[in-house]
């Protein structure tokens, strides 16, 4: 089955995108249980209930299948609508929308035992690292480079360096706590304590660029 059949308007396109991820579900399950060395493509089929010709044929092979698996998990939480600056939302609460998605994605546990993976494999010269960032946080930082650029030009924020700003906010969001968290010498915040965070975190970052 090719991406062109794929892509076409017949009756088998929803059976086809459910089954896309259904693969990308078990992909992230299996990845975060048994590690990327220890999830084979034959389990990650027996897992989403598909051949492993049908897992070949979405995604040629278990790396781009890792790429896309981390993508989806970063696009669930933090969609492109998010990203959005329109006239009749103020940008306090567009940052503060981002903030929250934003703090239970890393804080998740599924985000922290794969960073840990992550970092576990940074000594072993492995391609996956790279792969997880530019599938991950560099993605969501391009959003909000496009989203503080398009600010700068409104007048909304003043912005001389998006993509640095952009930097800035997410750090702010991720803070020590979030280290801690990764370690495992701290418990996640409560609800209350990462609206209080996010809140602050935003007001610092509009105090900075306000016009």
């Amino acid at each position: 089955m090719t991406d062109k059949i794929l892509q076409t308007n017949g009756p088998g396109r929803p059976k086809d995108q459910a089954k896309r991820q259904a693969i990308l579900d078990a992909a992230q399950s299996l990845f975060l249980s048994n590690g990327y060395d220890g999830s084979s493509m034959d389990a990650i089929a027996a897992e989403a209930g598909v051949s492993k010709l049908t897992v070949y044929n979405h995604f040629t092979d278990k790396e781009t299948l890792f790429s896309a698996a981390v993508a989806a998990k970063c696009t669930s939480q933090l969609p492109e609508g998010l990203f959005e600056l329109t006239t009749d939302v103020s940008i306090e609460k567009v940052l503060m929308n981002i903030g929250r998605a934003f703090h239970t994605l890393i804080n998740s546990r599924e985000s922290i035992e794969l960073h840990r993976v992550m970092v576990s494999l940074s000594t072993q010269e492995s391609k996956l690292p790279e792969m997880f960032f530019q599938a991950g946080p560099q993605t969501l930082i391009d959003k909000m480079t496009r989203l503080l650029t398009q600010a700068n030009s409104s007048g909304t924020l003043k912005v001389e360096t998006p993509q640095l700003a952009a930097d800035q906010f997410f750090c702010l969001l991720k803070g020590t706590s979030n280290f801690a968290l990764l370690i495992g010498c701290r418990a996640a915040h409560s609800p209350q304590e990462a609206e209080l965070h996010v809140s602050d975190c935003v007001k610092m970052f509009i105090r900075a660029y306000q016009p």
